[in-house]
């Protein structure tokens, strides 16, 4: 936890707030504070600045806050991932906030395995979570977007042009003739496969849809290192 996330309901009073459960336990167990440490900290979707320990008991702690920074800004980016394995999904989810992408969609397809869409990981709760955890890696405090979509087809047909109007529209797809390209300043959005990828007849509707195939290049990668190494070289 690099940043203490902060919500509205734990300020008890201006500038100051009370932390129970998780939060608490973490900064007892892993930043192992003393009153008057500081921390960084920062507000959901709000500034980022330090807390100051005022009281340090075994149910709770108070911090004197002061909010000024602005948090990192985010990439313009939306990341259509095929929906991952459930034991890879969190990792995936924490680390797509983490390098700051903007929205998130979770789409079917025909390699990914019905039984994922019943994982108790799809849960919202579970979803908001590792979008949390990523957001205190990397010191941001900005929630990405994310949404589930059971359906690829109506899903390609209905939304997608929409959602990637005035974008960079690219799937990643192996052995595609296109390189994928670098360093863009531009609004992209990126479809990503699952293991194995799309199938032929997924990437023709994608196409239509009006995404470019590119390659990364020879390796295949799983998922999560695929989306990192995506984002790193789009941006």
């Amino acid at each position: 936890m690099n940043l203490v996330l902060l919500y509205q309901d734990d300020f008890v009073s201006e500038g100051l707030v009370r932390l129970s459960g998780r939060r608490l336990e973490h900064i007892r167990s892993v930043h192992r504070v003393k009153v008057g440490d500081e921390l960084t900290v920062g507000l959901l979707d709000g500034k980022i600045g330090k807390g100051r320990l005022l009281t340090l008991a075994n149910d709770c702690l108070e911090m004197q806050v002061e909010l000024k920074e602005t948090p990192p800004a985010k990439l313009p980016l939306t990341l259509v991932l095929a929906l991952p394995r459930p034991k890879v999904l969190n990792r995936v989810i924490a680390a797509a906030t983490s390098l700051g992408v903007s929205r998130i969609y979770l789409v079917n397809a025909w390699r990914v395995e019905k039984s994922y869409w019943k994982s108790p990981r799809l849960a919202e709760e579970n979803l908001l979570l590792q979008r949390l955890l990523g957001l205190e890696q990397a010191k941001d405090t900005q929630l990405p977007e994310l949404h589930l979509r059971r359906l690829l087809r109506p899903f390609a047909e209905a939304e997608l042009p929409d959602l990637a109007a005035h974008t960079l529209a690219l799937v990643a797809h192996p052995g595609a003739l296109e390189p994928c390209p670098r360093n863009l300043e531009q609004p992209v959005t990126l479809a990503i496969g699952p293991e194995g990828g799309f199938i032929p007849a997924e990437i023709e509707l994608l196409v239509r849809s009006g995404f470019q195939a590119v390659d990364l290049g020879p390796r295949i990668l799983r998922v999560e290192t695929a989306v990192a190494a995506l984002v790193a070289r789009l941006f």
